[in-house]
C-alpha cells in the first residue's frame, strides 16, 4: 500500500470534506475500507498508484500518481462510487460542496453552509485573514501550499464584503 506522505508532488488529489469531525473509530474504518479499495483500484486495466488519508479528522483525501497510471473517467467513477459507499457507511456527508471549512478565532476547524459563512463575514466574524480550506486544489503540491490559506487569497474572498 502507498502512503500518502510518499506520493509525489504532481499527484492529483480529490478532497472530500466530512460534514462533521470524524471519530477515531470512523477514521480507522475509513482507512481500512480505503486500503481494500486501493488494492484493487484500476483505470482501463492499469493499477492505480494511489493513497488515501484523513486530515484534521475532517478531510478524506485521495491522491493518484497519474504518471504511473492516468485516472481516466472509468477510474474516477470507481473512486466516486467508493466514496459514496464510504459516505453511506459512515453516515456522514462527504459530497456537500456548499459547506465551507475554516478556522475560528480559537484555531479550531468549523464547517458551515456557504450562506452561514457569508453571514459570519457580514458580521465581521470572518475576515480576509481567516484561514479557510480550499478543497479545489488539484495536486499534492498545491495542497501543501494553497489548501489552508487566508480567505482573501482563495475563492472564498468573493463571500467576504469588501475583499
Amino acid at each position: 500500500m502507498n502512503h500518502f506522505n510518499d506520493m509525489p508532488p504532481h499527484s492529483r488529489v480529490w478532497i472530500y470534506q466530512a460534514g462533521r469531525e470524524l471519530r477515531d473509530e470512523e477514521i480507522a474504518a475509513a482507512l481500512g475500507k480505503s486500503a481494500a479499495f486501493l488494492a484493487d483500484w484500476t483505470s482501463h486495466g492499469s493499477k492505480m498508484k494511489a493513497a488515501v488519508t484523513v486530515l484534521h479528522k475532517r478531510f478524506v483525501v485521495v491522491a493518484v500518481d497519474e504518471q504511473a497510471a492516468a485516472a481516466s473517467g472509468c477510474g474516477i467513477d470507481k473512486s466516486v462510487r467508493f466514496m459514496q459507499e464510504l459516505e453511506k457507511d459512515l453516515g456522514v456527508p462527504l459530497f456537500d460542496r456548499m459547506q465551507v471549512a475554516y478556522r475560528n478565532a480559537q484555531g479550531e476547524i468549523e464547517a458551515v453552509k456557504m450562506t452561514a459563512f457569508e453571514a459570519l463575514a457580514a458580521e465581521g466574524r470572518i475576515t480576509a485573514d481567516t484561514p479557510v480550506f480550499n478543497n479545489l486544489v488539484q495536486t499534492v503540491q498545491e495542497m501543501n501550499t494553497a489548501w489552508e490559506v487566508p480567505a482573501g487569497n482563495s475563492w472564498h474572498a468573493r463571500l467576504i464584503p469588501a475583499v
